[in-house]
């Protein structure tokens, strides 16, 4: 496939890397009183590209939602699924994919009022679910996910034109520094790195389990914490990370006896709905990347 590397964020089409300009905004609405964020959290996140909201669920709420995660893993008609992804080796379960349309219980989350108006607030648009999965990292055999920004995978396999969408990761164990947590580089989603290498079709099979295209060289990765630094929310269940579509993040494998399972849902503004693939012939499947039937959420209390 011959790639056009005129768009705003071209990326796996030279053969050598690039640091980018970002062009578009982090915080796409504009503060005020009513705002479901404080005009301090709004500055860290449009700073840092990310933000922690400890303690977010109730007991009750997380107590369901970890009953939850322990049914899906042992339902045999979800793990014969393709959204079931296991370890490479181990063959243990990594993530299930489009968990919002599997689990009631994991919908209803995402269109909790609260979380909804975050996003709303931050693309400053209606959003849907662009993504949802959720993430087991199994004790001893939980592998590491390398650096990536997600944006750009999403732009060159997906299709997603701006960057107007963020993810939000629950927290539904303890997360410590030893068994794999959430990695993110401070201030690099003001950085789009454009990646090397010639994305393979249907390369979707494999980087759910090991990613080999869309990463960034170590020059890069380099300069990035050399700016910014590495940190790793921590804590115990229940908390909200927010964090932008462009952030640099990753996690180390888990060899410790300590499984660390979260749930992640990406909000797309609807008005950046996907286009064709910029960087391949075919888009990754609906499971990994919605484009039919695209309709904004509709809070919890308002449906009928």
């Amino acid at each position: 496939m011959k790639i056009d590397c005129r768009d705003l964020y071209p990326s796996r089409c030279h053969p050598y890397p690039d640091n980018l300009t970002r062009v578009d905004p982090v915080v796409h609405g504009t503060w005020g009183p009513d705002a479901p964020l404080t005009a301090d959290q709004t500055n860290f996140y449009e700073d840092n590209g990310y933000l922690v909201l400890e303690g977010f669920l109730s007991d009750g709420q997380l107590d369901a939602l970890q009953k939850e995660k322990g049914s899906l893993a042992d339902n045999q008609n979800i793990l014969q699924k393709d959204i079931a992804i296991t370890e490479p080796a181990s063959g243990a379960l990594r993530s299930i994919f489009q968990i919002h349309e599997e689990s009631t219980l994991f919908l209803d989350l995402f269109r909790d009022d609260q979380i909804l108006r975050i996003a709303e607030y931050l693309l400053n648009d209606r959003v849907y679910v662009h993504q949802s999965r959720l993430n087991y990292k199994p004790a001893f055999r939980g592998k590491e996910f390398y650096w990536h920004s997600d944006f750009e995978t999403w732009h060159v396999e997906d299709g997603m034109p701006r960057m107007r969408s963020l993810s939000m990761s629950i927290t539904l164990s303890e997360n410590t520094e030893f068994n794999g947590p959430l990695m993110i580089i401070p201030g690099s989603h003001k950085h789009f790195i454009a990646c090397v290498g010639e994305t393979p079709e249907d390369h979707y099979k494999q980087s759910l389990k090991k990613q080999d295209y869309g990463i960034p060289d170590d020059g890069s990765l380099s300069m990035l914490v050399e700016q910014g630094g590495i940190v790793a929310p921590k804590g115990p269940p229940g908390s909200l990370i927010i964090f932008d579509c462009n952030v640099m993040h990753g996690s180390n494998s888990n060899i410790t006896p300590l499984p660390r399972s979260n749930v992640f849902v990406v909000y797309n503004s609807v008005t950046n709905r996907l286009r064709n693939p910029y960087g391949v012939s075919t888009p990754r499947p609906e499971f990994i990347a919605a484009r039919n039937n695209i309709r904004p959420l509709m809070r919890k209390e308002a449906v009928v």
